[in-house]
C-alpha cells in the first residue's frame, strides 16, 4: 500500500459505535484452559443471560447514561462499527512459509535457537497464571457511565486482537508441521497463549453482562492478506508494542492504586511476558530470514510498519482518551512512552527505524490526530454523501501529506542479524 493509499484509508477511521440493547440467545465460544488441557481450546456454551457482541457495518443508538444493558426476551444484536483502525484478522501465503522454513532449502536456520525458544514456550510461565476471583465482577457493577462504556469497548477490542493472532498463528502451526516440526510446535504454543488472552478478555465482558461472538467473528470477518515478510514485521512490532502497553499500564496502577478500577490490570505483569516471548521468536525468524532484513528494500518497508504502526496506535488512543484518563494517565505522554521504548527495541532487529525522538515526529502526530478528529467531525455531520466527500479530500490530502513527511524524516540506521541474539530472559 502506498503512502497516499494509507493515508486515504485513515481517512475512513470513526470512532468505533456505542452498545445498544441485548441480543437473543446464541451460542457463544468459550475457551477452556485447566491443568488437564495446557494447549486449550474453544468449546461452544449456550449464553442466555447475556449479549452477544457482533462485529456489523451498522450499530444501533445507545442511551447515554453509560448504564449496564437491560436483558429482555426479544433482544436487538449489539454492533460495532468497523474501521481501519479496527483489529483485523490475518492470513498469508503459507506455501511461501512452507519453504521459508524447509531445512533442506533454507540453510540459514538456526535450530538450536528455535530449539531453545521451544523450550521457553513449553514452560508455560502464565498456565496457572489467569485465574479469575469474584473481584472482577464487583468491580464491573461499580464502573458506571462513559468508563464503563469505554472499558467495555476496551475489552472487546483487545480481545478481537488476541483472538486474530489465535487464529493465524494455529493456522501457521499446522501447516508447518511436516516442513519444521520445531517451528510449528512454537505457533502452536503461541496459538495457546493467544487463545488464553482473549478467552481470559472475554469473560472480563461477562462481568458486564456481554459476550463477543468468536464463532462468528471467525466465519464473519473479512482477512487481510500480508506476504510472510510482512507477516513478520507487524506481529513482531505488535507484540512488542503490546508488551511495552501492558507493562507500563501495570506499572503506573501498581504506583498509583487509586486508579485500579478493574483487576485484569494486575494481570499485565505476567502477561506481557507472553507479548515479549512472541515477540523474541519473530526476531529469530527474521534473522533466519536475512534477505528481510539487509538491502534498501528491507529499511524501507522496516520504516514503513514502523510508521503504521505507531500512527495507527497514537490516533487509536486519541479518540479513546476517556479510558486512559480513567486509569490516571495522559493518553499522549503515555503513548509516546511506548512509541519510543518498542523503537528501541526494534532497532536490535530492524535495519532502520523512524526518529521518533525528534520533536518533529510528536509534532506531525498531533497534527494528524487534529486533521483525523475533522475528517471525524465530517463523517458525522448531517450533510449528504457527496457534500461528505468533497469535505474530506483536502483532509485526506493533509493526512497523506503528515504521513509522508514522517516518512521521510531522516531514519537511524539501526540493527543487524548479528547484534539482535537471541537471550531468554524476562523485561522489565
Amino acid at each position: 500500500m502506498t503512502m497516499a493509499a494509507a493515508a486515504a484509508d485513515m481517512a475512513l477511521v470513526k470512532p468505533i459505535s456505542k452498545f445498544a440493547g441485548a441480543t437473543p440467545r446464541r451460542m457463544s465460544l468459550i475457551y477452556n484452559d485447566n491443568n488437564n488441557n495446557k494447549s486449550g481450546s474453544f468449546s461452544r456454551r449456550s449464553s442466555s443471560s447475556r449479549s452477544m457482541i457482533r462485529m456489523m457495518s451498522t450499530s444501533a443508538p445507545t442511551s447515554g447514561s453509560g448504564a449496564p444493558p437491560r436483558q429482555s426476551k426479544k433482544a436487538s444484536k449489539q454492533g460495532i462499527k468497523e474501521t481501519l483502525l479496527t483489529p483485523r484478522f490475518y492470513t498469508t501465503d503459507f506455501d511461501e512459509m512452507e519453504t521459508l522454513f524447509n531445512t533442506e532449502i533454507n540453510k540459514n536456520l538456526n535450530q538450536a535457537e528455535f530449539e531453545a525458544l521451544l523450550q521457553e514456550f513449553k514452560t508455560d510461565y502464565n498456565q496457572t497464571h489467569f485465574v479469575r476471583n469474584k473481584d472482577f465482577k464487583e468491580a464491573a457493577d461499580k464502573m458506571q457511565g462513559p468508563l464503563r462504556q469505554i472499558f467495555v469497548e476496551f475489552l472487546e477490542r483487545s480481545c478481537t486482537a488476541e483472538f486474530s493472532g489465535f487464529l493465524l498463528y494455529k493456522e501457521l502451526g499446522r501447516r508447518l508441521k511436516k516442513t519444521n516440526p520445531v517451528v510449528a510446535e512454537i505457533f502452536s504454543l503461541m496459538s495457546r497463549d493467544e487463545a488464553r488472552h482473549a478467552g481470559f478478555l472475554n469473560k472480563g465482558l461477562s462481568d458486564f453482562n456481554l459476550a463477543l461472538d468468536l464463532g462468528f467473528l471467525t466465519k464473519a470477518r473479512k482477512y487481510t492478506f500480508f506476504k510472510p515478510k510482512f507477516i513478520f514485521y507487524a506481529t513482531y512490532l505488535s507484540e512488542k508494542i503490546g508488551y511495552w502497553r501492558y507493562i507500563t499500564i501495570y506499572r503506573h496502577l501498581k504506583a498509583n492504586p487509586e486508579y485500579q478500577c478493574y483487576p485484569i490490570f494486575k494481570y499485565f505483569e505476567n502477561w506481557c511476558q507472553d507479548e515479549n516471548r512472541h515477540g523474541d521468536f519473530f526476531s529469530a525468524l527474521m534473522k533466519a530470514q536475512p534477505q528481510f532484513l539487509n538491502d534498501w528494500k528491507a529499511k524501507l518497508w522496516a520504516r514503513f510498519f514502523c510508521l503504521s504502526v505507531y500512527v495507527t496506535m497514537y490516533l487509536n488512543d486519541c479518540q479513546r482518551t476517556a479510558f486512559y484518563e480513567g486509569i490516571g494517565l495522559n493518553t499522549k505522554e503515555f503513548d509516546m512512552h511506548v512509541i519510543i521504548e518498542t523503537n528501541r527495541t526494534t532497532a536490535r532487529i530492524f535495519p532502520a527505524v523512524l526518529d521518533v525522538e525528534n520533536p518533529e515526529f510528536k509534532m506531525r502526530l498531533d497534527r494528524m490526530v487534529e486533521i483525523n478528529q475533522k475528517l471525524i467531525a465530517v463523517g458525522e455531520s448531517e450533510d449528504i454523501s457527496l457534500v461528505k466527500n468533497l469535505k474530506r479530500i483536502p483532509l485526506i490530502a493533509a493526512l497523506a501529506s503528515e504521513l509522508l513527511a514522517t516518512y521521510l524524516m531522516k531514519p537511524i540506521e539501526s540493527g543487524s542479524v548479528d547484534i539482535a541474539e537471541f537471550e531468554p530472559q524476562l523485561v522489565y
